[in-house]
Parts: structure tokens; C-alpha cells; sequence
């Protein structure tokens, strides 16, 4: 659009309905629809190149769905609203027409918020009752019309069973910024992620899934821009449809939507799931003191949760959606099912699922948007993921969501982490997270897919760093290394970062391969962090929020090392791939099986299964998982077995002390053939073969798989 003059430029009664957003027709022409209840007024108001501003009234059709059309503009218009109303911050009302607006509905958005006082809606000298008049149109982002006509041709999603998937968590950003092989005009952006080179390095490690941190369009807080930095994770969104502008490789004003698209495409082709994290606990308009962009302007009593004029905060952010309500169940359940349907994504991960689970103050797993979700035709069809925990009271729900969702497993990662570094207290515990953590989700009937294992993830150390320092180092987030937690349960070896000392250099990649091996092994899903294969660095820093430089980015440069981790990381993940023994859709319960093993067994150093009193030993710090493929679910896509599934046994030792490990004979196996071990550098088929008795060297912390010959039919029941 270039001019905003001209009969033409009017608003009349829309030809689609009541569908919110922006919506063109084939002839030309775009309808606006906008919710602002309690408003008196809303002006639509459209920009030129040159960022003139013509206002224009919309009619009002309802009590609060304000609506018009206007035939001159097209794709790639930039508008925003002014809400005309009272100004009544103590009974929630915030109307102010001197504040541009974003539509909540905007599938796309140009531009950036800029420091100034124009852009609150109260008067910062004066107080956060007392209204301000200043025009905040210069300082403020706009919403952008764009054409749903792309052409998605024989696109299909991979629909991956959940026993079959692994995830693996990476910023859009930061693992191509530094790629040698993709071009540099496409780094860091939609289109960086789409190149082969990138795809092919998935395909290759073995994962399903990419889970992107934040696409949904978010911006930088004040309080960082500040201090010269940056919200690079993207936890600050403005715009719940739009795909995040900065991420697109083309200055072209809704181009963000087609090269988000087109990755999608590429990821499907690849035979890769496109997972969002998405945030809809909250919004970047924080608290009272926070700047007016959208929600606050047009229906603020109705999408925040608020006690008279203050914001309820269960997010550690300054607000709360009220998910309660219809406008905002409304919103977000639109937003879902518009990433699903014209944007082709294969699921969501919820930041802090259980604020959206608060029906008031307390958490109800019955709550509207939950239900609503089940109910869904669309959204409960694509994978549903929960990070069950928020700020507020009673707020870790681990194991309380209901069965169509998975959920970030934390008391796995805090688990795994104290068993390698030397902390656990027996192994009780490691072996529930073992096994598909029956204990948390097997209860109520959920299976083990419902859990989400992870030992890293974007919110704390890189894998590598876990494993180097002790303590965080924030310092360069400017905030005196307070940010960011204190409960790591990491171990330096000896030394608080990197050193040339070889034997600590050995021991940290020892318990590297540790931690991945039982990770991908483990039953459930696995979700390794984006650079954890490639022994990627933070420098120690647990809390990379706002670090948009070689701190977060992926380096591929790599040191011998390194490959060799990569090809560990390769040759796990096959492993779980190929075999149904670890990808097991119910959970086993150490019943008998017609080879006269059990489908899950427990053993000691000495051979022996585990007794009672054994699970209660805190000095018991050695134990193997037998796990029979017999069980696995036949969806777990035997194709790859056509010698019948195996049973394999994982034997972990997590003591300071070398230890032994002796082999069980009939029924558990009549031979056994060593598969991988945690001591060696590099994963190269050992194909050495052991005999029942023999007694296999464990050294202080380390593991061993071992796949186990079947034992004739004649063979009895273990005693």
C-alpha cells in the first residue's frame, strides 16, 4: 500500500463473518475483525510507506466484535487499532486512543518496540493511574494483512507415534548462525534451518522431532535492551499467530509466514515433526508498569487475570492469561488450531503448562482450555507437551496432566544428574526413570510416552558444561550473576572450567556419554538439547536469555572429540530406532514371557536379581535393566527386526569405585554380546562376546549394553 488517500479508502460492512484478524478476499480488498469490549470506539488504522497514518471508524456488529472492510488494502498492508473508552485502571478498564495496537489476530508483524515513554498507557512521572496522551505510534511494532494462498503441494505431516519419537530442542537462530555450510544471507533464520546441510545432520543423528524455542513474534524487555542485550530465547511474545519477523531471511513485510512454511515443507520431506514451544501464559505487556501493545488496549479486564488494578503473576512475568475466560481461551485455542491448519506444525510444548491449568488460583486439570483442547478435532490429534510447573501456589503438577498430554519429565533430569555425579541415594529412583517413570504416570492408566526425559534443555548448562563447572557464570547478562538457578547438580571433576588436564579431560567425556546413554535408552521419550552431540559450550553460563552471540550459538567447528561424540550420539540413537526393547508403548512389569524371562528385570553386580530390601539400599549404586522387546507394542514398527525383537541389558554404575558386573545366564540369556561401553571413546562395534559368570569391569561411573542370546525354550522360570 502507498497511499492512504482516495474515495476507496473506506470502511463498510465485512463480507467474512466475524473471523478475527485480517482476512483478503480473492478480488481485493481486506476485511478487519477486532474483539474490544467496553470500548466506546475503534478506529482501524492503516500505514503507508512512508508511515502516514489514516484512521478510519469500523462498525461495531456486536457489543464487542468491531468489523469493517476495506477494498484498497492487500497483503502486506500494516495496520494496528485505537480503543476509544474509559480509563479506569482500578475496575481493569485501560482504554487509550493515543495507544496504537497490535490485532491480537495478526498473522504477521513488522517492526520493533523502541525505548520511549509513549508507549505506556499511564504517564511514568505521574503514576500508573493517571492516563498518558502521547502518541506511541512511532515507537510501536504493526500488524501486517498477508494472503493465505500458499501452495503446500503433497505436504503431509510424518505423524511419528510418540513411542517412536525422539525430540531435540534448538533455537531457530542459534544453530545456523555459525553453520560453514549454509550461506550467509540465510543464517540464523527459517530458511538457514531448511538448508540440506542442516536437515541432513538430523536425519543422520536419528531424531524425529525438532522442538523450536519461541517462533510466536516477541520482543526485547526494556530492562534488557538496556543493558545492550537481548531476548534471544524468545519467552515475550506479542503476537500468538504470527511467526517471529527477525527469524526471516527477506526484509519483504509478511515474508516471515511463506519461509516458515517453507521449512515446515522441508522438515516434512525429511521426515522430521515441527514441535513449537509456545507461551500463552503470558504476554510482553508485563504488569501495571508495563507498555500498552495490544491485549492491555482493547479488552484488558477480560484477557489478564487481575485483582482491581494489579495484574495476577503465576509466570514470574509481570502478567497472566486468563485461560478462564473466553476471550483468551478463545485466543489461544484459534492460535493452536492456526499453527496446525495453515501452518502444518506437528505439536506444542506449553511453557509453564500449569498457569493455563488455573481455573482460579488453584490448578484444575479439568480446567476449560484443557477440555477444550481434548475435545478438539484438530488439536487433539497433534502432540501435546506440558512443562508442568509455574510460580504459583501448588505449582508442580508432574504427573497430573491428563492422558492425552506429555509432560517435561524434571524429576528424570534431576535424578539422572545426581546419579552420574556420585549423589544419588541407591537406585530406587534411576531405575523408576529407567523404566518409563511408572510411578508418576502409570497411576491413572498414561503410558510411557507421557514422559518427556531430558538431562539438558535451553533453561540451564549445556550437557558439556554440566560436566565442567560447578557453579554458574551469568556475569555477562549484566545482572551480578544472580540470574539463573543455583540448584545445577553438575560436577567439574576436579576443575571449574575447561582444562588441558587429560584425565579430567576423559572423565568429563566419560560422563558425557553417561548421561546420553541412559537418556536414549531410557523408556519414554527422549529430548536431547540442540549442540549437546557436538559437545557445544555456554562457558559455564545456566541462563543464556538474553546472550544473541557465540555464547548460545552453535559452533561446528569441531575438535576429534567431538566427532566423537557425535558418533556416539549416532550410534544410541540407532540403537533405539532399530530395536523395540527401548521403545516400549506400555509399561513392562517384570512379567514372564514365553522365553521364561521377564520383560523387565532388575539385577545386581553379582547377577542376582534385586530383592525388597535391596530397592532401599543407599549404598547400592550398581544395577541392570533387562528389558525384553517381547513387550513392545506392535506399533513400535518391528520392520527393522527380522530376527524378532531382542532383550538387551543397560548396567549402570554410578560409585567413585571400580566395580564388577557378573553375567546372568538362563533364562535372561544364553551368551551376551557387548554393544556399547561408556569407557571407550568412540562407539565402534565391539562385537566381543561373553558367556553366563563371566565378570565384566565397570569402572568408577560407567555403563555398559549388552544384547542377550535367547535361551532354548526348555529353559525355566528365574528364581
Amino acid at each position: 500500500m502507498t497511499a492512504l488517500t482516495g474515495p476507496a479508502v473506506t470502511t463498510s460492512e465485512p463480507t467474512t463473518g466475524s473471523r478475527f484478524g485480517a482476512t483478503t478476499h480473492d478480488g481485493g480488498g481486506t476485511d478487519f475483525t477486532v474483539w474490544a469490549a467496553g470500548a466506546e470506539a475503534v478506529d482501524l488504522c492503516l500505514f503507508d510507506d512512508d508511515n502516514a497514518e489514516l484512521r478510519l471508524p469500523l462498525r461495531q456488529r456486536t457489543a464487542a466484535v468491531w468489523s469493517g472492510t476495506v477494498p484498497d488494502a492487500g497483503p502486506g498492508t500494516r495496520y494496528g487499532y485505537r480503543a476509544r473508552g474509559p480509563w479506569q485502571p482500578r475496575a481493569g478498564l485501560r482504554f487509550n486512543s493515543a495507544k496504537l495496537l497490535l490485532d491480537p489476530y495478526a498473522a504477521a508483524i513488522d517492526g520493533s518496540l523502541l525505548p520511549d515513554p509513549a508507549v505506556f498507557g499511564y504517564d511514568p512521572d505521574a503514576g500508573t493511574d493517571v492516563i498518558d496522551r502521547r502518541d506511541s505510534a512511532p515507537f510501536v511494532p504493526r500488524s501486517v494483512v498477508v494472503r493465505n494462498d500458499f501452495d503446500w503441494g503433497d505436504d503431509r505431516p510424518p505423524r511419528t507415534p510418540w513411542a517412536q519419537s525422539t525430540i531435540y530442542e534448538l533455537h531457530v537462530r542459534g544453530f545456523t548462525r555459525l553453520h560453514p555450510q549454509v550461506p550467509d544471507a540465510l543464517r540464523g533464520t527459517y530458511a538457514g534451518l531448511a538448508h540440506p546441510a542442516v536437515l541432513d545432520h538430523l536425519v543422520r543423528l536419528g531424531v524425529s522431532a525438532v522442538e523450536l524455542l519461541p517462533v510466536q513474534h516477541f520482543i526485547s524487555e526494556t530492562k534488557v535492551t538496556s543493558r545492550g542485550l537481548t531476548n534471544y530465547w524468545g519467552y515475550n511474545p506479542v503476537g500468538f499467530f504470527a511467526p517471529h519477523a527477525a527469524y526471516a531471511s527477506s526484509g519483504t513485510r509478511g515474508q516471515q509466514v511463506d519461509e516458515f512454511k517453507e521449512m515446515v515443507k522441508a522438515f516434512h520431506r525429511a521426515g522430521l515433526e515441527v514441535i513449537l514451544d509456545v507461551v500463552f501464559n503470558h504476554t510482553a505487556e508485563g504488569d501495571e508498569t508495563g507498555p500498552m501493545l495490544g491485549l492491555r488496549g482493547l479488552d484488558n479486564s477480560n484477557y489478564y487475570r487481575l485483582t482491581g488494578s494489579t495484574y495476577v503473576d503465576y509466570t514470574g512475568c509481570g502478567n497472566t492469561l486468563n485461560t478462564a475466560g473466553a476471550r483468551a481461551l478463545q485466543l489461544v485455542t484459534d492460535s493452536l488450531r492456526h499453527w496446525v491448519t495453515d501452518m502444518h506444525v506437528d505439536g506444542f510444548r506449553f511453557d509453564l503448562a500449569t498457569t493455563l491449568a488455573r481455573s482460579t488460583d488453584a490448578v484444575d486439570m479439568n480446567c476449560a482450555l484443557l477440555l477444550a483442547i481434548e475435545q478438539d478435532p484438530v488439536l487433539s490429534q497433534v502432540k501435546l507437551v506440558a512443562e508442568p510447573w509455574d510460580l504459583g501456589p501448588d505449582s508442580y503438577q508432574l504427573g497430573r496432566f491428563p492422558r492425552l498430554w506429555s509432560e517435561w519429565n524434571g524429576k528424570y533430569r534431576d535424578t539422572m544428574r545426581d546419579f552420574w555425579r556420585g549423589r544419588g541415594a541407591g537406585v530406587r529412583d534411576v531405575a523408576y526413570r529407567l523404566s518409563g517413570s511408572s510411578d508418576l504416570f502409570g497411576d491413572d492408566g498414561r503410558l510411557p510416552p507421557a514422559s518427556v526425559n531430558f538431562v539438558t534443555a535451553h533453561d540451564g548448562f549445556t550437557l558439556h558444561d554440566l560436566v565442567t563447572y560447578s557453579v554458574k557464570h551469568n556475569g555477562a547478562n549484566g545482572e551480578n550473576n544472580f540470574d539463573g538457578t543455583d540448584d545445577n547438580r553438575s560436577a567439574n571433576h576436579g576443575v571449574e572450567g575447561e582444562t588441558d588436564d587429560a584425565g579430567i579431560g576423559a572423565d568429563r567425556r566419560r560422563s558425557v556419554r553417561n548421561q546420553l546413554t541412559t537418556l536414549v535408552l531410557s523408556l519414554g521419550v527422549p529430548m536431547l538439547l540442540g549442540g549437546d552431540e557436538l559437545g557445544r559450550t555456554q562457558g559455564g553460563n545456566n541462563n543464556a536469555y538474553c546472550q544473541d552471540s557465540p555464547v548460545s550459538w552453535v559452533d561446528w567447528t569441531l575438535a576429534p572429540w567431538q566427532d566423537d561424540l557425535l558418533a556416539w550420539t549416532r550410534a544410541l540413537l540407532e540403537l533405539r530406532r532399530s530395536e523395540s526393547a527401548f521403545r516400549q508403548h506400555s509399561y513392562p512389569r517384570g512379567s514372564l514371557m514365553p522365553s521364561g524371562a521377564k520383560d523387565l528385570g532388575w539385577l545386581k553386580a553379582d547377577g542376582t536379581e534385586l530383592t525388597d530390601a535391596d530397592w532401599y539400599r543407599t549404598d547400592l549404586l550398581t544395577v541392570g535393566m533387562y528389558l525384553s522387546g517381547e513387550t513392545a507394542d506392535p506399533r513400535a514398527a518391528a520392520a527393522n527386526e527380522p530376527n524378532g525383537p531382542s532383550a538387551y541389558l543397560v548396567v549402570v554404575h554410578g560409585g567413585a569405585d571400580d566395580e564388577g558386573f557378573t553375567l546372568p545366564g538362563a533364562p535372561w540369556g544364553s551368551a551376551w554380546e557387548l554393544v556399547l561401553d561408556t569407557t571407550r571413546e568412540r562407539p565402534e562395534a565391539l562385537g566381543r562376546r561373553y558367556l553366563p559368570g563371566d565378570r565384566l569391569p565397570l569402572p568408577a561411573r560407567s555403563a555398559l549394553v549388552l544384547r542377550a542370546d535367547p535361551v532354548a525354550a526348555t529353559s525355566g522360570p528365574p528364581t
